[in-house]
């Protein structure tokens, strides 16, 4: 029994988002994993379209992210250096900036912390066609294939990644 009265609504709320996970609410379109990962047309920073399948055949990491998001903005070092080490590899990472003010301020982000990798701006379309991404980071690890194989919600460490690239290479 709890003693403390003041800590059941936290874990009512603990145990909320714990069934919500398990349930597999947010799959893409009801599709299962190793679906495919559905086709995008969306501006970089420069207003020039970039299409998910303009990197067909590649290993992709797609990262939804925000620049005000902590646990995004730890992630974004990691992802540099594995674009940096398996690019040649036929591995490409692909930033999806949502929430994030204009590309301008995006831009400024970008070179602020160095970022090696495509950065394009989301929308909500985008943000429906991958199941509706309510936390973030929301990261697949697209086969390929063009399979979803993949889908991390929250931060997850570098080796969590490469590993993950490694089985697909």
């Amino acid at each position: 029994m709890v003693k403390n009265k003041s800590l059941i609504p936290i874990i009512l709320l603990l145990l909320g988002v714990a069934l919500f996970s398990l349930s597999g609410f947010g799959k893409i379109k009801g599709q299962s994993s190793s679906s495919p990962a559905p086709d995008f047309a969306l501006p970089d920073l420069e207003g020039k379209t970039v299409k998910l399948s303009d990197f067909k055949g590649n290993v992709i990491i797609l990262d939804f992210w925000a620049t005000w998001c902590p646990p995004c903005v730890q992630e974004i070092p990691h992802f540099i250096e594995l674009y940096e080490q398996y690019k040649e590899n036929g591995f490409q990472m692909i930033g999806i900036a949502i929430q994030s003010g204009s590309a301008t301020n995006v831009k400024q982000f970008v070179e602020k912390h160095g970022i090696n990798y495509p950065i394009l701006m989301g929308n909500k379309e985008i943000t429906r066609e991958y199941g509706g991404i309510n936390a973030i980071p929301t990261t697949f690890v697209i086969d390929r294939q063009g399979r979803i194989v993949e889908k991390y919600i929250g931060y997850r460490a570098k080796e969590i990644f490469e590993k993950q690239l490694k089985s697909l290479f």
